[in-house]
């Protein structure tokens, strides 16, 4: 008996968890990272600190897919993920404010909060994009991919605009109410999504019944993952492009805000601005890629390069924009980075979910955990080694023009290694061509 299969109204409610997971995201990664250094004067190494925790706290998405695999249903997983997310948020915004007047205090209670968010992102995000996957039909699967992103960034775009305004005037009491607002219609808005979205615990047709107890233990799981060429190649290659992304994810609002004098709700909005330019770049892969297209428009490979390269691009001029200054079309290549990193982002997605399934049986969880796991070191080491070199380049050229200068400058390399990186990931998400099985398994579940 196979799993129930979603149409396109199922697809777009799965979205809606994305949507809320964007929305508070935004909040913590963006706006508080930005209040922190600028508003409460604090070194920009201590939000990259925090957020490098959440992000370590990630490593155990193999283990929270895993945790999914054996039972068998993602939905509660999903369910917990968004709470502890919003309860994180929530804490961290007043772990904020209270850094203010007890900065200890404050800071403790934040290596918390972040470390909630980390947990809560990675058990939802890991179970649903297993339960899209295992529950799309293959030749839905890809414009799935960029519709549930789409939403994400559809969140973190009217998060941030509405926010801004919400934000001002600026007090940490109103950061504090925005914050939980945010967090709590985010959580009512993702259980709503998913209430009878997923039938019983069932393998889907052709796969072979895997009871729980015949579960091989975690680390012999995890191992036959790594054994599979795709999913290995894959890893790498999330690793690299996730690094380069990230480095710049938690210094573009101090940026912004430092060198070219944005308020608070200013920065934000621009961050939605940034997060707009992604969805358009997504759109348009989806657009150029589609069946409607019939390859006229590039492939999927040819966009992922295309993407980190133009990524690279765009970073070298928000690195000479800081030398310029106020002269320089700050939103407009802020917008033009967004449409960059959605163009790479989406190809990177969709192969991510034709992916998924090829390998042994009963592995998916462990499967998107992996790549969970390696876009969170990317992002964690990323956000840490972007702000540390921010400190670092202040103090070495006791400029912060030209810190930020070499810092974008460094992730527009990465961005350019990931292009190459790129073309090496073989597989049928990515060139069109079958996969060849894992040693020693047969591919499962793909198109």
């Amino acid at each position: 008996m196979s799993a129930r299969r979603l149409g396109w109204f199922g697809i777009l409610r799965l979205g809606l968890v994305q949507t809320a997971l964007g929305a508070i995201v935004v909040l913590t990664t963006s706006t508080l990272n930005r209040v922190m250094v600028v508003e409460l004067m604090l070194p920009a190494t201590l939000p990259g600190i925090l957020v490098a925790l959440h992000y370590a706290v990630q490593v155990l998405r193999p283990r929270l897919g895993y945790g999914s695999d054996v039972g068998g249903r993602r939905t509660p997983w999903i369910i917990g993920g968004m709470l502890a997310l919003a309860l994180g948020a929530v804490t961290a915004a007043a772990a904020t404010a209270l850094m203010s007047t007890h900065a200890g205090l404050g800071i403790a209670l934040a290596v918390v909060a972040f470390m909630v968010i980390g947990g809560g992102v990675g058990a939802a995000g890991t179970s649903l994009l297993v339960l899209l996957a295992k529950q799309v039909d293959s030749d839905r699967r890809g414009p799935a991919a960029t519709i549930v992103w789409m939403m994400m960034i559809a969140g973190f775009v009217v998060t941030a605009t509405i926010a801004g305004h919400l934000l001002e005037p600026f007090s940490l009491l109103r950061l504090v109410a925005v914050s939980a607002g945010v967090a709590g219609a985010a959580f009512l808005l993702s259980l709503v999504a998913v209430v009878g979205i997923e039938g019983p615990a069932q393998p889907q047709a052709g796969e072979a019944e895997t009871p729980a107890a015949e579960m091989p233990p975690f680390r012999e799981a995890i191992r036959q993952v790594w054994a599979e060429s795709s999913a290995r190649r894959f890893a790498v290659f999330v690793f690299v492009s996730m690094l380069a992304y990230s480095g710049q994810d938690l210094i573009l609002e101090p940026f912004a805000g430092t060198v070219f004098g944005l308020t608070p709700g200013e920065s934000t909005r621009l961050s939605g601005v940034q997060h707009a330019g992604v969805f358009i770049g997504m759109l348009l892969v989806a657009a150029a890629c589609g069946r409607a297209a019939r390859g006229r428009f590039g492939s999927l490979m040819g966009w992922t390069v295309g993407g980190c390269i133009a990524s690279g691009a765009v970073l070298l001029a928000l690195s000479l924009a800081g030398l310029v200054g106020h002269g320089w079309p700050l939103r407009a290549t802020v917008f033009t980075l967004g449409v960059a990193n959605g163009a790479f982002a989406v190809a990177a997605i969709g192969s991510m979910m034709a992916l998924v399934n090829n390998g042994r049986a009963a592995r998916e969880g462990v499967r998107m955990g992996l790549w969970g796991a390696a876009q969170a070191i990317a992002f964690g080491l990323g956000g840490l080694l972007g702000t540390l070199a921010v400190d670092l380049m202040r103090w070495a050229f006791a400029a912060p023009t030209s810190a930020y200068a070499v810092v974008f400058a460094g992730e527009a390399m990465l961005f350019f290694l990931a292009a190459v990186l790129a073309l090496r990931v073989k597989g049928k998400a990515v060139t069109g061509q079958p996969l060849a099985p894992a040693r020693g398994y047969s591919p499962v579940g793909g198109d």
